[in-house]
């Protein structure tokens, strides 16, 4: 009841009126079922592991990451729902630390971090910040901004494809004001910048396709629904991507999967497959 007495009661409420019959486990625990079997050789996860970050929440998050996969193979960046009052964000990210750090870190998450899986790098940015209530906004300092745009640059001499993870689009007008990320342009400057081939980002809970403009050309961002959202309501059904990445000569070709909850009653299923390199090409002209 302490943990209550903030921004967390408007939350608990709107958990138990509107969100407690929608976001099941089954739904979840069928999604991750189906896509062990698809055998992924990494999950990125872009943030919401919990609703209001109460401490009662960070150790079952904890014992749900550690049975999805070794932390080498899952990445995780935060999103609002893990920051939702001052100083959730720190204890999520010793909570969660060895899914949300990059490649030879020890300490507690560091943003924007870097993982390197073969020829692809992962990029992780927190966008994750409290809010004032019946805000859920997202926000990148000018550092992590410039540190994300220096990654990038690196990872791109080295020819590696990079992926870009972050809670909160980078995409202006692609939220409700009030759940926008404040200072976007500052990701969507690094990006340009820096480059990369792939932004993958949650918040929205709807499945999406938008284009950064990059160095080289357009850069696709996806968004995904939420991976617990029962299907035949206002949102789509929990869903998850699946991305094939392979090199060709000097070019990359991606597929992408999408599979999940397409009607009630219904378990998951293929809903949709498109090349996102012929995607990419369309958006270009």
């Amino acid at each position: 009841m302490r943990e209550l007495a903030s921004k967390r009661a408007i939350g608990y409420l709107n958990w138990q009126r509107n969100r407690a019959s929608k976001f099941t486990t089954a739904h979840l625990d069928g999604l991750v079922a189906d896509l062990k079997a698809q055998a992924p050789d990494h999950i990125a996860l872009t943030g919401d592991l919990v609703n209001i970050a109460i401490e009662a929440e960070l150790a079952p998050a904890r014992r749900w990451l550690d049975a999805l996969g070794a932390p080498e193979d899952v990445s995780v960046v935060p999103g609002n729902h893990d920051a939702y009052v001052p100083g959730a964000l720190r204890k999520a990210s010793e909570a969660w630390a060895p899914f949300m750090r990059g490649d030879n870190e020890h300490l507690a998450a560091a943003y924007p971090y870097v993982r390197r899986r073969g020829d692809i790098a992962l990029v992780g940015v927190s966008s994750a910040r409290a809010s004032a209530p019946f805000l859920a906004t997202g926000h990148v300092s000018t550092g992590q901004a410039k540190l994300l745009c220096q990654h990038l640059q690196t990872l791109g001499r080295k020819g590696l494809f990079r992926v870009v993870m972050i809670h909160h689009p980078p995409v202006r007008g692609s939220t409700d004001w009030h759940k926008r990320l404040v200072a976007g342009s500052r990701v969507r400057a690094a990006i340009q910048e820096g480059g990369a081939e792939l932004v993958l980002h949650g918040h929205t809970h709807v499945d999406s396709l938008h284009w950064l403009k990059g160095p080289k050309g357009p850069v696709p961002v996806v968004g995904v629904p939420a991976a617990s959202n029962a299907p035949g309501g206002k949102k789509p059904g929990a869903r998850y991507n699946l991305f094939g990445i392979e090199k060709a000569g000097d070019d990359w070709h991606c597929h992408w999967r999408e599979r999940g909850y397409e009607k009630p009653g219904q378990g998951v299923v293929d809903i949709r497959e498109r090349n996102l390199s012929d995607e990419l090409l369309a958006a270009a002209e």
